[in-house]
């Protein structure tokens, strides 16, 4: 696993900028993370880089945005799901194997519905060495979930090196 540090919505774009540079047909990403932690300004950024020029804001209502780029990215807030089962009412399997990207907020809590090879990105709050005041500090934990991601860890960490950080707060 990968931790990196950002100290504002802008860099948390660009961390997501940085990895949709890797980003392959079927690859699929979960985002987890508090209310208000990025999820959301990440997705933004990972799209911008796919070359997608849409306004991109949180399906919380329509479940499912997909926007049209160098590849196909299918945005997908599951925060208001009351079953597992309802991942495959919506098409999850086949939106994977359409040949897009799909990056799903509060994906940790649908994972046992979906294929075990994902890039997991959890976002916490933090102050971690940064100055008083900060509102806009995070951690975002990637860890990478079958052979799809962890093939590509070194890529991670080379496309996120200015970003990395240490737990222990030794960056």
């Amino acid at each position: 696993m990968i931790f990196v540090r950002t100290t504002s919505a802008q860099a948390t774009k660009a961390v997501a900028a940085a990895l949709a540079e890797l980003a392959r047909p079927g690859d699929l990403l979960l985002l987890a993370g508090d209310l208000g932690a990025g999820k959301t300004a990440f997705t933004q950024g990972f799209g911008a880089a796919l070359g997608i020029d849409e306004l991109i804001t949180s399906p919380t209502f329509t479940l499912v945005n997909t926007y049209e780029g160098r590849l196909e990215l299918n945005h997908l807030d599951v925060y208001r799901l009351e079953a597992l089962s309802e991942v495959l009412d919506l098409g999850v399997p086949e939106m994977i194997d359409d040949g897009g990207v799909t990056v799903i907020e509060w994906g940790d809590s649908v994972a046992p519905a979906l294929p075990a090879d994902y890039l997991e990105i959890r976002f916490t709050y933090g102050d971690f060495g940064a100055d008083p005041g900060t509102d806009d500090v995070r951690v975002l934990e990637l860890v990478p979930v079958g052979p799809r991601w962890s093939a590509r860890i070194r890529a991670i960490a080379t496309a996120v090196a200015e970003w990395i950080h240490e737990p222990d707060g030794e960056d």
